[in-house]
This record gives structure tokens, C-alpha cells and sequence, in this order.
């Protein structure tokens, strides 16, 4: 059976027992509850695996597994973000895994290069724009946001994000750090309000004429959308003719002093693979890394797109350098 321990943040009184099964996985978690019970009910239904899971933000795992030590009981850490699997890598808390299965299924750089970690679901960052005020020939790049055309109309959620630090440190990475702090601040001063605390509000800004245009994940589009699909909002597909769509991971990497390290590897093998990638990008309407894999219908009807191939490890090592730069450039 699945096992769930509570969020991390409230385990105190919850231990996980003395003596773990030779049968068993614990996976700590910083993707909802409802985006991997279902898979792990499926996972224990046709293996006999039992799967203890703590959900939590990807801070306090990742302190909670620097406490632990050898003492953890985590075998797993699933989080979010390339920037927080390579802060977790660097660490010392993942353990590097040579997998073929893996390899065949995650394509390279969606992937640690030293396989500490590996994407199991893939995220657009890409751009709104209202359709009844703007048109998708009036668009064209990430960098093209920063030109005075966009004065007054560009909203942004928080630099405090990852996942706009993960964004601009992909820019550093493609135009080294000068060119990517002149983009950056021609994006603040092209602000409309100040940057909002979340993608939704910052869509439902653009969707009310406070902007015209906004930089978000898709997923939260998809959600914006299935609850009012008359909104007015729609996505368009940047830097086609250049670098791509920046895109970024959820993931997952085998901790250093997993106690089930062999059933760890086979849980996130099968995380991997046709059977388990639909619905586990499927659920966030998200895209799988398998590049055998669709994406669900909602997803699919977004149209295709040239992604980055950049390794998003990328978005990790240069992550320091991006927030001082989006600190210098007055971006909030």
C-alpha cells in the first residue's frame, strides 16, 4: 500500500518506522500530493512496492535531507525546477545513477550531465498575450520584450521565482551576462504594475488590459484555461528562428544514503518510461521527457514548438548569477 507521512512541515509526530521493508521506497517529494499518489497507487498495484512519501516545498526537503545525513530515510527526491536538482546535486545529497534505461528514456539535456538527476516531466516557459489586443505577428523573441514597443504592457511574476531565475540564466548562457542584464532591464522598464507573486495573477492581469503580454508556464495557463476557456488569452512559441522555447524539469535523483537504492532506481526507471510518463505530465499538463510519450489532448492542442536544447543543468549553475543580476537590473 501507499504510505503518505504528512507534509514535511508538519511531521513531527510521524515517524517513519524503525525497521524499513526490503520492499519499500520513501520518496521525499516537493510535487503535490495528487500529482504522484495516483502513480505510486499504480507502481505498488503491479509490483508489490510499498512507497512512504513526505510532500513539501523543495527548500525544506532539501534542509531536511542536509539534517539527516546518512540517517535519512529518503531514498527518492522528486522536486521541481532544474535549479533546485542541481542545487540538490551540488549539495552531495544525490547519488549518481548509470541507468541505460534512463539514458534511452531522458533525452541528454534534460538530464544531469554527472546523472545525479533526471527530468521525468518537461515545463514551457513561455510568452501570453491577450488575443484581442495583441496578434501573435506582433511577437516574436523573449529578447524582443525588452524593446520600447512593449512600454507600459509587459507583466512579470517576481524575480523571486525560480522559475524566471532558471529563464534569465539561460539568457546568461546564450548571451553572456552583459547582453542578459540589457534585457532584463529593458523588460523592467517596460513593466506595466509591479511583478506579481504568481503566474495566474499575472495572466489575470493581461487578461484584464492592466498588460497585453506576460512570460509564463504553460501548465498554469492550462489551468487558467480549463476554468474559463472564453479568458482571452493565448500562448505563442518565442525565438523559433533562434535558440527555442526555454523549457525546464521536474525530476528526480537517487539520494546519497538511500537505504532501498536498487528499488529506488526500478521506481524511478519506471517514472521514465511509456507506461507511467503520460500521466505523470499528464496531471500538471505538463510535457513527458520520453520522447516516445504524446502529451495529453489539452496539451497537444497548444501546437508543436522548437525547444532549447540547452542543458537545463545550465539553469542551475548560472542560477547565483541570475538573481544578482535580476537584483542589479531593479527587477523584483
Amino acid at each position: 500500500m501507499i504510505r503518505f507521512l504528512v507534509s514535511a512541515a508538519i511531521a513531527v509526530s510521524v515517524a517513519l518506522p524503525a525497521q524499513v521493508l526490503a520492499d519499500e521506497v520513501v520518496v521525499y517529494s516537493a510535487r503535490n500530493e495528487h500529482l504522484i499518489k495516483p502513480l505510486f497507487d499504480r507502481y505498488t498495484q503491479q509490483t508489490g512496492v510499498e512507497i512512504s512519501y513526505i510532500t513539501d516545498k523543495e527548500g525544506p526537503l532539501l534542509q531536511r535531507l542536509k539534517a539527516e545525513g546518512k540517517r535519512t530515510p529518503a531514498d527518492m527526491l522528486i522536486t521541481v525546477d532544474a535549479g533546485n536538482l542541481w542545487h540538490a546535486a551540488e549539495s552531495g545529497v544525490l547519488a549518481s545513477v548509470d541507468s541505460p534505461v534512463l539514458d534511452a528514456n531522458v533525452p541528454a539535456n534534460l538530464r544531469d550531465p554527472q546523472k545525479r538527476w533526471f527530468g521525468l516531466s518537461e515545463r514551457a516557459r513561455t510568452i501570453v498575450y491577450s488575443s484581442e489586443r495583441v496578434t501573435p505577428a506582433d511577437l516574436s523573441t523573449y529578447e524582443d520584450l525588452a524593446d520600447p514597443k512593449w512600454q507600459g504592457r509587459l507583466c512579470l511574476r517576481t524575480s523571486k521565482k525560480v522559475y524566471n531565475q532558471s529563464l534569465v540564466a539561460t539568457l546568461i548562457a546564450r548571451h553572456g551576462e552583459a547582453r542578459a542584464e540589457e534585457i532584463v532591464r529593458g523588460w523592467v522598464a517596460n513593466l506595466a504594475t509591479a511583478p506579481f507573486s504568481n503566474d495566474t495573477k499575472t495572466m489575470e492581469a493581461v487578461a484584464a488590459g492592466q498588460c497585453d503580454v506576460a512570460i509564463v508556464n504553460t501548465y498554469y495557463f492550462g489551468r487558467l484555461q480549463k476554468k474559463d476557456p472564453s479568458i482571452g488569452l493565448a500562448l505563442f512559441w518565442p525565438n523559433q528562428d533562434s535558440s527555442g522555447v526555454h523549457i525546464n524539469v521536474s525530476g528526480a535523483g537517487i539520494t546519497q544514503h538511500a537505504k532501498h537504492r536498487d528499488a529506488a532506481v526500478k521506481l524511478l526507471e519506471w517514472l521514465s518510461s511509456d507506461e507511467a510518463q503520460h500521466d505523470f505530465a499528464g496531471l500538471n499538463m505538463e510535457y513527458p521527457v520520453n520522447p516516445t510519450v504524446e502529451p495529453a489532448e489539452l496539451v497537444a492542442a497548444w501546437g508543436t514548438f522548437k525547444a532549447d536544447e540547452l542543458n537545463v543543468a545550465e539553469a542551475g549553475r548560472l542560477q547565483a548569477d541570475a538573481i544578482r543580476l535580476m537584483d542589479r537590473a531593479g527587477y523584483r
